[in-house]
C-alpha cells in the first residue's frame, strides 16, 4: 500500500449507498449540489469523489457529516431522467483518503491522497482466499438469494484484496461494516474481517433456517388459500367474468389481433403478453409491460387513407387557400400525377426554407387536405436529445417512444403528411445528436426500417411524406440537407400581400372578432398603406396583427354604439394604427457622394443596407463600423486593394492611402452583417468618396468583389430584390451569373425594375456613379 500524488476532484456525497474500487454502479443523483458537482467532473476530466453520509437524514453535509476514506470514481455514462435526476454510470478505481474540503458556491470539492494497493500473493493470501470463497460459497447455498453466476464470477478473480471488496459488496450487512471494510487498507486484515462476517451471516441464516421449519406449517395454510383463489379465478373466467387481470388480458389479445401487426411484431405482443399475465399487479415491471403493448397496439401498422389523386382538385385546394407559392404547389401536383401514373411511388421529402410568416406550416395543412391525408406536426425547435427522435430504451424509468412514433400513433394512419417543424432549430449536446437520429428518418432508401429504441421493432416510414421548415438552411448539417428536396419560399410582393389580406387574413380575422361583413369594409388603398407603412417583413405575420388590431378596434366602436358601419380609408388609417412606423422607399432622397445602397438577405427576408464612406486627414488607416463579420471586413479590404492597384486609371491621387483615414460605416450597428455580396456596393462607396462623384439614389447593387474588379455571384437574389421593390429603387445592379435568376422574380417586380447584370466593377461604376463632382 502506497499514497500517489495528490488530486483535486469533485465531491458527491451518497446516502446509504457505499461504492468499493473496480465495482460499476448505478446512481440516481437529485440534490443540486451533487449534479452541479457531476457537471464540473464531466467538464473536467470526468473523475469523482464518493464518499458515504453518517448519517442519511442529512441533506447538506459538512466535512464532519462524511467518511473521510471513500472511492475515487471515473463517470462512465449520465442520462437526465423526466423527474429531474440524473443517473449516473460509475466505476471505482482507488480507495482514497479526504486531505482538504473546499466548499464552492454550487459544489464541492476535496483535496485527496489516493490509496494505492499492491496485490502481492503469498502462500498465506492463496489460504485465506479459498478459505473466504469456501465460507462465501456455503453462505451463497444457505441465502439462495445470491446467483451461482455471481459465485463463478468472484472465483475467477485472482488478486486477494479485490475479491473481498466484490465478496463485501454482495452481503446484506449494515453500511457501518461496509465502511470498515473499505477502511481497512491492509489485504490481509481485510480478508479476515470478511471471513469473520460470512461466518456470522451464516450462523444467522442456518437460525432462520430452523424457524423457517416451524412456520411451515401455517406457510402451508396460505398456500391453500392462493390455491383456492385461482381456482376462483377460472370459475370466473367460466362464467364470463372480466373483472380483474384476466380481463385485461383478454381484451388486449382481441386488440393485438385487430391491429393487423405485422407477423413478427404480433410475435412479440403475444410474448409480452403472456410476460404480463405472469408478473404479478403490483410490480413496477406489470405496469411497464403494459405501457409498451398499449403502444404496439396504438400504432398504425397497415390502417391508411385512400389518396385523392387528382390534379385538378389538388391544385384548387392549393390555390383556394394560397395566393402565389407557384414552385411549391408545382412541386406537389408533380408528386400527385406521378402517383397517378406509377400508382406507387417513395413519400418525398420536401423542406420548405424561408423567412417567417411566408406560410410554410399553413402550406403544409394544405397538401394534406390536397391530398385527403391525415395531418401531423411536430416541432423540432430546441430538440437537442437524440432520444427525442429515436425513444427511450425500456429499462430507463418513465421510457417512452420519440416524436416520430409519438406522431405516428397521432396521425393514426401509415401514410400521413407529417411536417417537421423548425428543423434548422435543433442542436445537439452530450445527450447525443438529435439531426443524425433525422439521417435514418429522411432516408427514403432506410425509412422503411426506422427504428425506435423503445418499440424496438422496426417501422415502415416510407408511405408518409415528410415536409421541413426552415429559416435558414445554413444551420442544417450538409447530409441531413442533402436527404431533402429544398423548395425555397423568398417572401410576397406588395401585390400578393393585397391579396393575401383581402382574401384570407382579414375575412378570418374579422370572423375570429366576431365581425360581419357589414360592420367592417377596408378599402384597398388603406391596406396598401398598413403594408408599407406599419410592416416591413417579407412574410404576412406584421400584417395579420395589424389587420387584427383593426379588428379589436372595430369591435369596441360597435360594442359602444360609436358607429355601426366603420369604413378605413388612407385618410382615417392613423385612428386605428397609430402614426406610420416605416418610410415606405428607403431609397435616398438624393444622389450624394460616399454613399451607396446595397442589398443584403437576412434569414427574415431581403433588405436594404446604406453603405457611408466619409474621408479625414490621416495616414491610411481603414476603419470598419456597424457590427460587420469577417467576410464582409475582408470584402472591403479588397475593395480597398482593387482601389489602391487601379488608382491612376480611376483618376483618383495613387497617395490617398498615405494621407487619408478612410472609415467605412454600414448603419443599424446594432444588428450583426455578414457576408461578401456587399463587395461591389463598398467598392463603389469607396470610389465615390475618392474621386467626388455622386452615386445615383436609385440604384441598389449586390455582388462580390475580386481584386481584379470581377464580380462574382450571390445567393438570395429574389429576396435581394423583393427589399429592392420594397424601398422603392429603380435599377439593381447584379452579378451577371445570377441574371439566370431574373425569370424566379415575380412578373408585377420585374416591369417595376431595371436589371443591369455586370461582370466587372467598371460597368458597375458607369451605372452607379454620375459625371457629376459635389
Amino acid at each position: 500500500m502506497a499514497n500517489s500524488e495528490e488530486l483535486i476532484v469533485p465531491l458527491l456525497p451518497l446516502r446509504g449507498l457505499l461504492v468499493y474500487p473496480t465495482m460499476v454502479l448505478h446512481l440516481d443523483v437529485g440534490r443540486d449540489k451533487s449534479v452541479q458537482a457531476l457537471e464540473k467532473a464531466m467538464m473536467d476530466d470526468q473523475m469523482i469523489f464518493l464518499s458515504t453520509q453518517k448519517e442519511i437524514s442529512i441533506d447538506e453535509p459538512a466535512r464532519e457529516d462524511i467518511y473521510d476514506i471513500g472511492t475515487l470514481t471515473r463517470i462512465k455514462q449520465m442520462l437526465k431522467l423526466p423527474n429531474g435526476t440524473i443517473r449516473v454510470l460509475v466505476e471505482g478505481i482507488n480507495r482514497a483518503e479526504i486531505q482538504d474540503f473546499r466548499e464552492h458556491e454550487d459544489h464541492t470539492t476535496v483535496k485527496l491522497s489516493v490509496i494505492e494497493e499492491r496485490e502481492l500473493k503469498d502462500i498465506e493470501d492463496e489460504a485465506l482466499m479459498r478459505t473466504m470463497l469456501e465460507y462465501f460459497e456455503q453462505y451463497i447455498k444457505l441465502s439462495k438469494k445470491i446467483s451461482s453466476e455471481t459465485y463463478a464470477t468472484v472465483s475467477d478473480i485472482s488478486e486477494p484484496g479485490r475479491m473481498a471488496d466484490i465478496i463485501a459488496s454482495h452481503l446484506p450487512i449494515k453500511l457501518k461494516e461496509k465502511q470498515e471494510i473499505l477502511e481497512t487498507i491492509e489485504v490481509k486484515e481485510r480478508i479476515n474481517h470478511v471471513i469473520s462476517i460470512i461466518h456470522n451471516e451464516r450462523e444467522v441464516l442456518q437460525l432462520e433456517k430452523k424457524i423457517g421449519q416451524r412456520v411451515k406449517k401455517s406457510m402451508e395454510r396460505t398456500q391453500k388459500e392462493y390455491y383456492l383463489r385461482e381456482q376462483m379465478k377460472a370459475i370466473q373466467k367460466e362464467l364470463g367474468d372480466k373483472e380483474g387481470k384476466t380481463g385485461e388480458v383478454s381484451s388486449l389479445t382481441e386488440k393485438i389481433e385487430e391491429a393487423n401487426m405485422p407477423e413478427h411484431v404480433k410475435a412479440t405482443a403475444l410474448k409480452e403478453l403472456e410476460r404480463y399475465e405472469k408478473v404479478p399487479s403490483s410490480s413496477a415491471e406489470s405496469a411497464v409491460i403494459r405501457n409498451y403493448i398499449e403502444w404496439l397496439v396504438s400504432l398504425p401498422w397497415s390502417n391508411a387513407t385512400e389518396d385523392r389523386i387528382d390534379v385538378n382538385i389538388a391544385e384548387d385546394v392549393l390555390n383556394e387557400e394560397h395566393y402565389g407559392l407557384e414552385k411549391v404547389k408545382e412541386r406537389v401536383l408533380e408528386y400527385l400525377a406521378v402517383q397517378q401514373l406509377t400508382n406507387s411511388l417513395k413519400g418525398p421529402i420536401l423542406c420548405l426554407a424561408g423567412p417567417p410568416g411566408v406560410g410554410k406550416t399553413s402550406l403544409a395543412k394544405s397538401v394534406a387536405k390536397s391530398l385527403n391525408r391525415n395531418f401531423v406536426r411536430i416541432s423540432l425547435g430546441g430538440v437537442r436529445d437524440e432520444s427525442e427522435i429515436r425513444g427511450h430504451r425500456r429499462t430507463y424509468v418513465g421510457a417512452m417512444p420519440g416524436r416520430i412514433i409519438q406522431g405516428m400513433k397521432k396521425a393514426g394512419t401509415i401514410n400521413p403528411v407529417f411536417l417537421l417543424d423548425e428543423i434548422d432549430k435543433m442542436s445537439s449536446d452530450f445527450r447525443g445528436d438529435p439531426s443524425s437520429a433525422m439521417l435514418e428518418v429522411l432516408d427514403p432508401e432506410q425509412n422503411h426500417n426506422f427504428s425506435d429504441h423503445y418499440i424496438e421493432e422496426t417501422y415502415d416510414l416510407s408511405k408518409v411524406m415528410f415536409i421541413a421548415t426552415a429559416n435558414n438552411l445554413a444551420t442544417i448539417p450538409g447530409p441531413l440537407r442533402d436527404r431533402m428536396e429544398i423548395i425555397t419560399i423568398a417572401g410576397y410582393t406588395e401585390v400578393e400581400k393585397i391579396h393575401i389580406a383581402k382574401d384570407h387574413l382579414l375575412p378570418r380575422q374579422m370572423d375570429e372578432h366576431g365581425l360581419k361583413k357589414a360592420h367592417l369594409q377596408l378599402k384597398e388603398e388603406a391596406v396598401q398603406s398598413i403594408i408599407r407603412y406599419h410592416t416591413r417583413e417579407a412574410g404576412v405575420r406584421g400584417l395579420e396583427r395589424q389587420l387584427a388590431a383593426i379588428c379589436r378596434k372595430a369591435a369596441k366602436m360597435i360594442v359602444t354604439n360609436d358607429r355601426k358601419k366603420i369604413v378605413i380609408t388612407n385618410k382615417n388609417l392613423h385612428e386605428f394604427l397609430g402614426k406610420e412606423k416605416f418610410r415606405y422607399g428607403q431609397a435616398e432622397l438624393e444622389d450624394q457622394v460616399g454613399v451607396a445602397t446595397g442589398l443584403a438577405y437576412t434569414t427574415v427576408g431581403g433588405d436594404t443596407l446604406s453603405i457611408e464612406v466619409s474621408l479625414s486627414p490621416g495616414k491610411g488607416k481603414l476603419i470598419l463600423t456597424g457590427k460587420l463579420g469577417d467576410v464582409m471586413k475582408e470584402s472591403a479590404q479588397a475593395a480597398f486593394s482593387y482601389i489602391r492597384s487601379r488608382a491612376e486609371e480611376l483618376n483618383i491621387d495613387p497617395d490617398f492611402h498615405e494621407k487619408n483615414d478612410i472609415h467605412i460605416h454600414v448603419p443599424e450597428g446594432a444588428v450583426p452583417k455578414d457576408g461578401p455580396s456587399a463587395g461591389i456596393t463598398m467598392a463603389t462607396a469607396l470610389i465615390s468618396a475618392l474621386t467626388g462623384r455622386t452615386v445615383r439614389k436609385e440604384v441598389g447593387m449586390t455582388g462580390e468583389i475580386t481584386l481584379r474588379g470581377r464580380v462574382l455571384p450571390i445567393g438570395g437574389f429574389k429576396e435581394k430584390t423583393l427589399s429592392a421593390h420594397r424601398a422603392g429603387l429603380k435599377k439593381v445592379i447584379l452579378p451577371k451569373d445570377n441574371e439566370r435568376d431574373i425569370d424566379d422574380i415575380p412578373e408585377s417586380v420585374r416591369n417595376d425594375l431595371t436589371f443591369i447584370p455586370v461582370s466587372h466593377l467598371d460597368e458597375v461604376l458607369l451605372h452607379a456613379l454620375t459625371g457629376e463632382k459635389q
